[in-house]
């Protein structure tokens, strides 16, 4: 078991290495070129647009979702555990500077993130049924038969992910939080029978989900992904304003430190340029999964008829997910003056300490455990609609039911066993999607830049 561990934690190690955190940014800054900077040039369509979907519901165009709930459901995926432990680690082992190249990772993945949803609404097809199934998988296929191979290399990737990161390490993290918060304010309270009562409860919800397809997950989505974010938004939010001088302090520590770090923590633990910029990058890249191509198969199956226009939700997903929630735990955490372990691995124990400076130890553990519940959750109902069309592509739409079973049981196992291999060959299957990706984005860069600039 523990060599298996040590080759889990190896492989996730090359997979996530310079060379993918670097292709990864190519891909970004290659995009951000031929669609003339979309993200900052769209900027302001994009906030009207996304901003009034919330009061405009009804849509006429084809599609099973409206594009406010593809984009939630999308959204839901990526706003998770990482905003809260990921974050916490990032500064923890690449100090505030790693936040500053986090930033510089979201920039530039809003632009992939927009080239991967253009693709995905261009090349959709529509099913027999009438819904539209799309992603990575269809718009790979339609650079010619040849690529049908590599499109089921996605497809195999992307179903057995979701089992992994999509669903029982958000099981685990979601159980753990949960029994650690109700055993502290119950003492009589044991941690077995709570994490088998929470797998239970989310395999439940998991599962009347599942029933209802994509609309009934796009519904759940449009609902949770705002309550969670502003719940949790509110909380970092409380802490920011009421240490606002030290707030500001941060935001001068995350540019100073993020070219010399040594220089502006004195040397601590050692942390160099190259560290902060790992960390920061790949933290932020696993936050947003910009190039991974999970989040085209939500907006897939959006209502609409213009690539373009759902292309602009695609950016305020990474927007939303690291510019503003990674960004508010990030200062949080600096400007509340708890202790950072600079150089060793730190997790939501630290993002906890923080809030506690302002709710208190107890409260802050209790409300910090809830958002990790409701983000664990609402990333197991979109990765969910992620590798049941993943295993679908494979079969040609046969044994759904038989993935639906495996899945909803494997969130009773996540909740209840120990992670730390699942936790490494997660990461491992999440970064090899972008790989086959990758080789499809590139090709099909004109017709992005042609829709990008029809303006």
């Amino acid at each position: 078991m523990e060599g298996l561990l040590r080759f889990n934690e190896w492989l996730s190690g090359m997979v996530w290495g310079w060379p993918m955190l670097l292709l990864l940014a190519l891909a970004g800054a290659f995009f951000t070129a031929r669609t003339r900077f979309v993200q900052l040039r769209r900027f302001g369509d994009m906030l009207r647009l996304t901003m009034g979907a919330f009061t405009r519901r009804k849509n006429t165009a084809p599609g099973e979702v409206s594009p406010l709930q593809a984009m939630t459901t999308a959204l839901a995926a990526t706003v998770g555990t990482g905003n809260i432990a990921g974050v916490a680690g990032a500064i923890a082992l690449g100090g505030p500077g790693a936040v500053f190249w986090m930033w510089v990772s979201a920039f530039l993945g809003m632009a992939t993130k927009y080239a991967e949803v253009v693709l995905a609404v261009r090349y959709r097809q529509r099913a027999a049924d009438g819904s539209f199934y799309g992603g990575p998988m269809y718009y790979i296929r339609a650079l010619g038969r040849g690529f049908a191979p590599l499109a089921r290399i996605f497809a195999l990737l992307g179903a057995l992910a979701a089992f992994g990161i999509g669903n029982m390490v958000q099981a685990n993290t979601a159980a753990e939080a949960a029994a650690f918060s109700l055993t502290a304010l119950f003492p009589a309270l044991t941690e077995a029978p709570l994490r088998l009562f929470v797998g239970l409860l989310l395999s439940l919800t998991v599962a009347l989900a599942l029933a209802g397809g994509a609309a009934r997950i796009g519904r759940a989505t449009e609902r949770l992904v705002p309550l969670m974010s502003a719940l949790y938004a509110c909380m970092a939010l409380s802490v920011v304003f009421l240490h606002l001088p030290a707030a500001a302090r941060a935001l001068g520590d995350i540019v100073a430190s993020a070219f010399s770090p040594r220089a502006a923590l004195g040397g601590a633990a050692g942390i160099g340029l190259q560290t902060a910029l790992r960390c920061g990058m790949e933290r932020g890249m696993f936050s947003h999964e910009a190039g991974m191509g999970s989040a085209p198969i939500a907006h897939a199956g959006a209502q609409t008829d213009d690539p373009d226009r759902q292309g602009l939700f695609g950016i305020f997903e990474v927007f939303a997910d690291t510019i503003v929630i990674c960004t508010l735990t990030a200062l949080a955490i600096l400007a509340s003056g708890v202790p950072v372990p600079y150089g060793r691995a730190a997790g939501a124990e630290l993002t906890i300490a923080a809030m506690g400076t302002v709710f208190g130890d107890g409260l802050a553990a209790l409300l910090t455990s809830v958002c990790l519940v409701l983000f664990a959750l609402s990333t197991m109902l979109s990765w969910s609609l992620y590798g049941e069309r993943c295993f679908a592509y494979l079969t040609g739409g046969r044994a759904a039911a038989l993935y639906r079973a495996a899945f909803i049981a494997a969130v009773v196992l996540g909740a209840t066993m120990r992670m730390e291999a699942v936790w490494a060959l997660s990461s491992t299957l999440n970064g090899l999607m972008a790989v086959p990706n990758l080789i499809a984005l590139f090709p099909l860069s004109g017709e992005v830049a042609r829709i990008a600039r029809h303006i």
